[in-house]
């Protein structure tokens, strides 16, 4: 069985500080706290991380494997990097994206994604617990592939 990874990315180690009417008031670290538990209860290993540096990211996806799942919040790399996206293609490694707002209630710049479509699916607008129902849908996607 492979790993999840839950991946973030730019201003999101800003959670909490940033724009609380958009993206809540809890921090990364209590959402990867939660994170953290979900995996602890399951058994299953999980890494959080987050990097406000594109290359690092697409470092890290490229160190993924078919049999890992990857909890990612590119932020506004969402609407921009292809090269993320081809990372993620790349390497074959199923995906979710989550965005704490929902991105298609906001800025039209903000309501495309250039991710999605290599991905399973996408949890936007749900606040935190979108991470919540990524871990859930990765660990049963991880269980059924054991």
């Amino acid at each position: 069985m492979g790993k999840i990874w839950v991946f973030n990315g730019p201003n999101i180690n800003l959670l909490g500080l940033r724009e609380p009417e958009h993206y809540g008031s809890q921090t990364l670290a209590e959402i990867n706290q939660g994170i953290l538990k979900l995996a602890d209860e399951a058994k299953i290993n999980v890494e959080c991380r987050q990097t406000n540096h594109e290359g690092v990211l697409i470092d890290w996806i490229q160190d993924l494997t078919p049999a890992d799942f990857l909890i990612l919040n590119p932020g506004a790399w969402t609407h921009t990097s292809y090269a993320i996206r081809d990372a993620i293609s790349g390497v074959k490694v199923p995906a979710v994206e989550v965005h704490l707002s929902n991105i298609h209630a906001r800025e039209a710049f903000r309501a495309n994604s250039v991710i999605a479509p290599v991905c399973i699916g996408q949890i936007s607008g749900l606040g935190a617990e979108g991470y919540g129902l990524a871990m859930r849908y990765a660990i049963d996607y991880q269980e059924q592939r054991a």
